[in-house]
């Protein structure tokens, strides 16, 4: 892909560089636009457990989650009226089980305090568990249609490719001028699609321009880490249900000192509650954040 240009910003970004712009991502799209089970429904509660799956994970692995999960948990209401325990088993597999926490207590708080409905505002989506900037603007241009502005990774990357060829430790703050300036606002649905289907080309040909990006991180290592442990005690605890330290220990097999640390933790934070020397997967009524 050689069609880099000059840095350029929203103030001396012309009519006809827009244009060129829009021609390069749709005619991407055209040509190699994702087929997604989430990209052929505009029911709000299917497009928000999609954006729940997505953040942080490979597409490959929400494809196979995807489906049976809203097989399973059809609706808000299903879904808030469930068990957790259910609902992270089904989970199981996706990893960052933080998300599906902090998705079951949205479930909640949407039949609780907002009717059941979705909403189409990003401001009022953002005071719900789980849902920032980019996932609340996702919901809203994907269920909705409507212009709204955000970045996420894939958007990054094709800004910081396209209008910052060079540059280093470039600002979301710089790229979201940039983002309204180029909006396709006559279909904004198909255009944030096309690209983010445009930067995940990006950074398998291109390497990976969001290396560039000042909110970079490199992912750490999952092998040994406490978020490996983490994944085994919550699976531990789906088999057992109900469970004592010295069985939590035995099943993972890892340091008993770090074990019983990271339980604690997984306590404060809402995933199992205790009751006496017994741990359980929390009722979900625990604070998800």
């Amino acid at each position: 892909m050689k069609e880099r240009t000059k840095p350029k910003n929203a103030q001396n970004l012309t009519h006809k560089d827009i244009a060129a712009f829009r021609r390069l991502i749709y005619g991407h799209f055209r040509e190699r636009g994702r087929e997604l089970p989430w990209r052929t429904t505009q029911d709000p509660y299917h497009i928000l457990v999609s954006e729940f799956m997505l953040q942080q994970t490979q597409v490959e692995r929400v494809l196979r989650k995807y489906g049976p999960f809203i097989a399973q948990f059809p609706d808000v209401g299903g879904l808030a009226g469930a068990d957790l325990g259910a609902v992270l088993a089904a989970w199981q597999g996706l990893g960052y089980n933080r998300r599906c926490i902090a998705l079951h207590r949205t479930a909640r708080l949407l039949v609780t305090e907002l009717d059941g409905r979705i909403s189409d505002s990003v401001e009022t989506l953002q005071t719900l568990p789980g849902i920032g900037a980019a996932t609340g603007g996702a919901l809203v241009a994907f269920a909705y249609n409507k212009p709204v502005v955000f970045v996420e990774t894939n958007i990054r990357r094709v800004f910081i490719h396209r209008f910052f060829p060079e540059e280093q430790n470039v600002k979301d703050a710089q790229i979201l001028p940039l983002v309204e300036a180029t909006l396709d606002r006559s279909s904004p649905r198909s255009w944030y699609y096309a690209l983010m289907d445009y930067g995940a080309t990006l950074k398998l040909v291109d390497g990976n321009p969001n290396r560039r990006s000042a909110h970079y991180s490199r992912q750490t290592r999952f092998q040994g880490s406490d978020r490996q442990i983490r994944g085994l005690i919550v699976k531990a605890a789906l088999k057992r249900r109900v469970f004592t330290l010295e069985d939590i220990i035995r099943e993972v097999g890892r340091e008993p000192k770090r074990v019983a640390l990271i339980l604690e933790r997984l306590i404060r934070e809402g995933f199992l509650e205790r009751t006496g020397s017994h741990v359980k997967i929390t009722s979900g009524r625990a604070r998800a954040d």
